[in-house]
């Protein structure tokens, strides 16, 4: 018998054996295109990828999706059906150095069998710009098809010429539905599941596990596999699944939630986007994943006080005074009790009538002082509290408001006219109080002069 096939039996031997130690949720990964579940919008029948695998033209790829919805599999399957070799490499424990030998290795394969490499890089944002940089030309020139995976923006995290020669696929949570599909599929496949144990599995355990891993196949098929072997005692005993059990063996619920990537801003821009919607049960729902999530107090507060601000301001200026004792009180106490006095201020706002008239003016008036002339201080308003400022004219001729009967005279406070108003309230709350008080003393002004000879 030839060494080679010697070698190539043991190998395979080798990997079968490894293979009956891997986790459940390993062992369960689809072989092929047709058994993969999820991401219908870009591997169903007539989408892009699906279209590229049957035309055999696959370019290289970024995976960018939450954990456990099929982001390694996908790539084991694209590597199987364009017949490339695979190679994994996890980012945080890789170097230039692997990269570089797993690209002259792709080089001699393609020029001796004329075979592809997939190069697959789970975590790629974790590779930083140079690491990134030394792909560029193997990718370029063909010698390795790329497949990227990562959980964050790779619009921000990957290097923008990788980006260039890439398809960007995202990947979605997987539906309550799929979860229970891929669950069914580990009991009753005898090979590489769970069918050869006696296992009966009451509906609400299943519905329960695809319904609390939030759309993370490997955590619903781990602890389901936990579930199973834990009350596996004897050989031919049968393994009953209550929902007790599987409450058990999921423990804890994780929240995915990263404090500095795409999760941390699209919380607190639902957040802020339901307090300006003036919907306060969504407002208080996204709250709380914040929370829960392990979002810093101080964060989370800053983002009220901003709403209270900015899209309430003086419609009912008690939303900002709200928010500011929300926030002195939440970061004197901390968490838990600080989700209290948060939750009130938030749900205040949500409730509150809205205007942003404030945050247009300021808005309106930084943009004219960055892009225009800047208007000197008018000297009739300039500081005269000082022995020779009326030598400099300054102070002279202003007229002190409280001196009229309505704490009210007209004046120029700008010396030159503006062709716009910053400020123009709404006729919402109290500003639509404020606004009847603005048009009060243009009225007086008007009277006053029809009134003078």
């Amino acid at each position: 018998m030839a060494k080679g096939f010697e070698h190539s039996l043991f190998v395979q031997s080798e990997q079968q054996t490894l293979a009956g130690f891997a986790p459940l949720a390993v062992r369960m990964r689809p072989q092929k295109l047709e058994d993969f579940v999820g991401q219908e919008h870009f591997a169903g029948q007539g989408k892009l990828l699906r279209r590229m695998l049957e035309a055999g033209q696959i370019t290289s790829l970024i995976f960018y999706g939450p954990p456990g919805v099929g982001k390694t599999t996908l790539a084991r399957i694209v590597a199987s059906h364009i017949q490339a070799e695979f190679h994994y490499l996890s980012a945080p424990a890789a170097s230039v150095k692997d990269v570089r030998d797993i690209a002259a290795a792709a080089k001699d394969r393609l020029i001796t069998s004329k075979k592809r490499t997939l190069l697959f890089i789970d975590e790629i944002h974790r590779f930083n710009r140079a690491q990134q940089d030394v792909l560029l030309d193997d990718v370029e020139n063909g010698i390795l098809t790329l497949i990227g995976a990562t959980t964050e923006n790779p619009y921000f995290s990957v290097n923008s010429p990788l980006i260039s020669r890439s398809t960007v696929f995202a990947f979605e949570s997987l539906s309550t539905e799929a979860i229970l599909q891929l669950l069914k599929r580990a009991l009753t496949d005898p090979e590489k599941g769970l069918g050869k144990l006696d296992v009966q599995a009451d509906a609400e355990a299943l519905e329960y596990l695809a319904t609390i891993c939030d759309g993370d196949a490997r955590r619903a098929l781990t602890a389901l596999e936990v579930a199973v072997l834990s009350q596996r005692h004897g050989h031919g005993q049968k393994i009953r699944l209550t929902l007790d059990i599987a409450k058990e063996s999921m423990q804890k619920k994780s929240i995915q939630y990263d404090g500095t990537g795409d999760t941390h801003y699209d919380l607190a821009s639902a957040l802020q986007k339901s307090m300006r919607g003036s919907d306060p049960d969504a407002t208080v729902y996204w709250l709380a994943r914040m929370i829960v999530g392990g979002e810093d107090v101080r964060f989370i507060a800053r983002r009220i006080a901003i709403c209270a601000a900015e899209d309430v301001g003086n419609a009912d200026p008690t939303a900002t005074i709200l928010a500011a004792s929300a926030m002195q009180i939440a970061d004197f106490v901390g968490f838990p009790e600080a989700q209290l006095p948060l939750a009130q201020a938030a749900i205040y706002i949500a409730c509150a009538p809205k205007s942003n008239a404030c945050a247009e003016a300021i808005w309106k008036a930084c943009a004219d002082v960055q892009s225009g002339r800047t208007i000197p201080v008018p000297p009739h308003l300039r500081d005269a509290h000082y022995a020779a400022a009326k030598k400099l004219g300054h102070g002279v001729g202003y007229q002190y408001p409280h001196n009229s009967p309505i704490g009210y005279v007209e004046q120029d406070y700008l010396g030159q006219k503006l062709d716009k108003p910053y400020y123009q309230p709404k006729n919402v709350g109290r500003e639509k109080t404020m606004a009847d008080y603005l048009q009060k003393l243009k009225n007086y002004v008007q009277q006053l002069r029809q009134e003078s000879p």
